[in-house]
């Protein structure tokens, strides 16, 4: 079986893996509307991620055609800002763009620029092209290459938005590494036969018993030291 050591090119899942999503669009709705306490700020994201997860979901179904994230979240902000009595359409638009303002977690950026010198890095993101590039640059994330799905018009875990990923990489499937904190991202890049590293994120996806990923962390300076040295536990 392909090793630590036999990899060649390493594919990162972004929304939540390499970004913590719930802050950001926290920190969007108590901009958009000051006077919530914490429990209406949860209230409009539950309704905002509910309703982009639905959609994708109904896209994926083939129930809707495909749209893209930023149309999705253009309808997200205007359920929340609905439900919020917002009416500013200043306002309203720059909720629509919470998604490209997005933190990194705190070993996100070093552990990109302690890889990149050793692994071509692939972002691969269910983001629009537009909220990508400008995700990227909020956050600080630095990539060799950065995909978006919106390319193959289609949501993960669709297998051609892995293929994405491998076309450009270049090698077989079983020497590219998918690296995501959401065990059901990785059951698609497995499908398609790529290596699978879960890392541990509050806001994942963990993985299930049965769930058999090649390897587990609990943070990305694991992953790195990993990669980097050649050493690793089998998951």
């Amino acid at each position: 079986m392909t090793g630590i050591r036999d990899i060649e090119v390493v594919v990162f899942d972004v929304l939540g893996t390499l970004v913590d999503e719930p802050r950001g669009l926290r920190a969007a709705m108590r901009e958009a509307v000051p006077a919530s306490d914490e429990a209406a700020v949860d209230h409009l994201l539950a309704l905002r991620q509910q309703h982009c997860e639905a959609e994708q979901r109904r896209i994926r179904q083939g129930l809707r055609p495909y749209v893209g994230t930023e149309a999705l979240d253009a309808e997200a902000a205007r359920l929340v800002a609905g439900r919020a009595g917002l009416s500013d359409p200043a306002a309203i638009a720059r909720l629509a763009t919470a998604g490209r303002r997005l933190p990194p977690w705190p070993d996100s950026v070093a552990g990109l620029e302690q890889l990149a010198p050793h692994f071509p890095l692939i972002g691969l993101s269910d983001a629009g092209r537009t909220a990508l590039l400008r995700l990227n640059a909020h956050a600080g994330l630095r990539w060799h290459q950065a995909l978006s799905a919106e390319a193959v018009q289609a949501y993960k875990p669709a297998p051609e938005v892995y293929r994405l990923a491998l076309d450009a990489a270049g090698c077989p499937p079983e020497r590219v590494l998918m690296v995501a904190a959401h065990a059901w991202d990785l059951r698609g890049a497995q499908a398609v036969g790529m290596r699978t590293a879960y890392v541990r994120r509050p806001v994942g996806d963990p993985p299930a018993s049965d769930d058999a990923f090649d390897w587990r962390f609990d943070g990305l300076d694991q992953l790195v030291g990993s990669l980097t040295k050649g050493q690793v536990a089998s998951g």
